[in-house]
């Protein structure tokens, strides 16, 4: 018989008796637990907490879990999430005309890497349309002209707001989307969108930075994926690797070795994403890998 199985996420201050707490609800409540990590931050003093577990008392309902896991973040002023085990986040893509790390994903979700629903992908070009079309995918075309104006920006980023209202989207994932969002849309994304950049660190910014690292001689080149905030390419880093290169490369080496380096990377903070791993912890996160 297959038990319901759910995932707990928290973070509260850090205090005696957080995992004693939460470990001793689920018992009482007939729940075993499948694995679990936790962190005491003592910089932030704060807590976080990652429980996997299944519901095997048959008498326990859902609703039962929740209000009782409620009750019990309330005592100890945790900031506490439960979510189904087996639900598939929903997930929307957004690319411009560069689309290495769209097809990994892509290709990820149709092979089963990737446990999520695909529902919309948006672009400002009508490059990837086919692509999308290839997986089944509805393709949204939300064009933006250079030098649109604000309101042009606004009407165009209200449209993809009810992209995701309408489609029920739990994350946006920014692959090589090549558009500055508004510090509203920032905001309204908070928590729940993954940008890529071209870089371990936002050394070379703008247009061919992998031409740029191959005029400064750089010897590591890498990425870095974050979420999305209103400051440019400087949201809280979930996931970054690097590749070492050396002067025998030329401009378009580095740029092939980095879009593998940003696809690897991407693709491991949406993985985390949603399995529920990342937990935000101020500026920075928590990753339980």
């Amino acid at each position: 018989m297959m038990h319901p199985e759910y995932i707990l996420t928290l973070s509260c201050p850090d205090q005696r008796g957080i995992v004693r707490s939460v470990s001793g609800f689920l018992a009482d409540h007939g729940c075993n637990i499948i694995d679990s990590a936790q962190f005491g931050d003592a910089l932030s003093q704060l807590f976080f907490m990652r429980v996997h577990f299944a519901a095997e008392d048959a008498d326990v309902s859902d609703a039962a879990l929740r209000s009782g896991f409620a009750a019990l973040a309330a005592t100890m002023r945790m900031d506490l999430q439960l979510f189904d085990a087996h639900h598939k986040p929903r997930m929307m893509l957004m690319v411009s005309k560069i689309g290495h790390c769209l097809n990994d994903l892509l290709f990820r979700y149709k092979s089963g890497l990737l446990p999520v629903e695909i529902p919309a992908i948006v672009s400002n070009h009508m490059d990837f349309y086919q692509l999308a079309a290839s997986y089944n995918i509805p393709f949204h075309h939300l064009p933006l002209a250079a030098g649109a104006s604000a309101a042009a920006k606004q009407a165009q980023e209200a449209r993809i707001l009810d992209l995701m209202q309408t489609q029920q989207i739990d994350l946006v994932v920014l692959a090589r989307y090549m558009q500055i969002l508004s510090p509203a849309l920032c905001d309204a994304l908070k928590g729940r969108a993954i940008n890529i950049h071209h870089s371990f660190l936002p050394s070379f910014k703008g247009g061919k930075p992998y031409h740029q690292a191959h005029e400064r001689g750089v010897k590591l080149i890498g990425a870095t994926a974050h979420f999305v905030t209103g400051d440019l390419d400087e949201g809280p880093i979930i996931e970054q690797d690097v590749e070492r290169v050396d002067h025998a490369m030329t401009a378009d080496s580095l740029t092939a070795i980095g879009r593998d380096v940003e696809s690897v990377v991407l693709a491991r903070a949406v993985k985390w994403f949603v399995e529920h791993r990342i937990l935000l912890n101020g500026h920075k996160t928590v990753v339980f890998k």
